[in-house]
């Protein structure tokens, strides 16, 4: 078996229990990966959803989530978790509120995909400061040697 993200709260297409959304507690679900590409030094996670604002006329991705310099001997990431408690050395970026830390689904309209992209990477990315998504990718570019991906699903119930 490949490179790959899972989580315990919900399988790949599912749905996203709503304890980790702007409907719950708005915290980060628990995450673990497996089989990291030998050669990986760190890793980086971006949490997106491509069907913002609309799923039926979506007009941009929304990101939700941004770390990077993850260790490469991580295996995942409580649920819950806070800056005080990412593993050591872990980076945070900004997410599209314009604040480091994980932001979960609260989708204005229908059901949404939010797109949980594990990326390994053959270096120790500089410190970025807290770079936005678009940085983080032009800094990983060349440097990516493998990615694991989990899609989780949400649509509001009020």
């Amino acid at each position: 078996m490949g490179f790959s993200l899972t989580s315990s709260a919900f399988h790949d297409g599912g749905d996203i229990p709503s304890v980790y959304t702007c409907e719950g507690k708005d915290s980060s679900p628990p995450l673990a990966w497996s089989n990291v590409p030998a050669g990986t030094k760190t890793l980086a996670l971006i949490v997106d959803d491509p069907d913002a604002p609309d799923p039926r006329a979506p007009k941009m991705t929304w990101v939700h989530w941004v770390l990077y310099s993850i260790p490469a001997s991580s295996t995942g990431l409580l649920a819950a978790v806070s800056s005080k408690n990412l593993p050591g050395g872990t980076r945070e970026g900004v997410n599209d509120w314009k604040r480091t830390g994980y932001g979960g689904p609260c989708p204005p309209i229908g059901r949404h995909r939010y797109f949980f992209k594990l990326y390994a990477l053959d270096s120790v990315l500089p410190d970025l400061g807290s770079p936005p998504k678009a940085k983080l990718e032009k800094a990983m570019e060349g440097h990516i040697v493998g990615k694991a991906e989990l899609v989780g699903t949400y649509q509001k119930h009020g």
